[in-house]
């Protein structure tokens, strides 16, 4: 893969990512049945990969690996849930500029779990993600939509850092591929009880769009993430993904007729704008962007 492609094959999965909630939109289905849906879509696409393109070779598991590989999978999970309940109750623009928070919860928890200093551009992180989440809000009543579905969002970005955070703890050993596997085997268990008794009641056009959601967004979007890291600069990945949400906000935009308002655009371009100026300001970590393949 040459630099050009590989930068062709990162905008396709930041599309691909930023397609999520469109799909988890379209899907007239439980959140319980989405994730769990998608978490079986996902392995089969991660299994095609791992078998025929990945080049990487599966370690064996180690006890802490295990661990950590399961508490990764019930953290994203919660992370899914969470964010499909988002674009289910607040809509999909909502949801997809509340889950951008995560980077700045990502450096807070860097800063108590590993004990890393914040630098400067990363506080600026953490301040213009809080003033684009305040403008991005409607208003602040619990009784709207709008502002729970955004606190369900920015829930789903707290799990999203935890779940990035536990990732980049065993990435030297397990291969992000086998990690991403194991763990949606995890949430495939883990909601199959809640699902196991709505299947039957899930539209053939259902299906369709939770397999969409598994195989592309979320199999071969990662996989075209981690291919692309091989030749890549993790900052430049940083800023291709930073991408996301206005892939997602303009197809809800243009399917569903979620037209966003002055302020929630400007609240958007505040976040945005904070993820680019803080990857560019300082040396990105690799192990802090290859999680985010396991995203959404």
């Amino acid at each position: 893969m040459t630099p050009r492609t590989a930068l062709g094959a990162l905008h396709i999965g930041a599309l691909m990512f930023g397609l999520t909630g469109v799909f988890g939109k379209l899907a007239a289905a439980s959140p319980a049945v989405i994730v769990f849906g998608r978490a079986v879509f996902a392995v089969l696409a991660l299994v095609v990969f791992a078998r025929f393109v990945s080049s990487s070779r599966w370690q064996k598991l180690r006890a802490q690996d295990s661990r950590r590989l399961l508490l990764g999978g019930l953290l994203l999970a919660g992370h899914w849930v969470s964010f499909f309940i988002a674009v289910k109750v607040g809509g999909v623009a909502i949801a997809t500029l509340g889950f951008a928070s995560f980077p700045a919860f990502t450096v807070l928890l860097e800063g108590l779990i590993f004990r890393e200093r914040i630098r400067a551009n990363e506080i600026w992180l953490v301040v213009l993600v809080s003033v684009g989440l305040v403008l991005v809000t409607p208003n602040f009543d619990l009784a709207s939509g709008a502002t729970t579905g955004l606190l369900w969002a920015v829930a789903s970005g707290l799990l999203f850092s935890l779940l990035s955070l536990t990732n980049r703890a065993g990435a030297a050993h397990v291969p992000p591929v086998q990690a991403a596997l194991c763990q949606n085997v995890v949430v495939g268990l883990c909601l199959l009880p809640m699902a196991a008794p709505q299947l039957s009641d899930v539209r053939p056009i259902d299906w369709l769009w939770i397999g969409l959601l598994g195989v592309f967004c979320t199999g071969l979007a990662h996989s075209l993430f981690v291919a692309s890291l091989a030749v890549i600069k993790a900052r430049t990945a940083a800023v291709v993904f930073a991408m996301e949400p206005v892939y997602g906000i303009a197809m809800a935009w243009w399917l569903f007729d979620e037209s966003p308002t002055l302020r929630m655009l400007l609240g958007g371009a505040v976040i945005i704008a904070a993820i680019v100026i803080s990857s560019q300001a300082g040396d990105s970590k690799k192990p802090r962007v290859e999680t985010q393949a396991t995203s959404h």
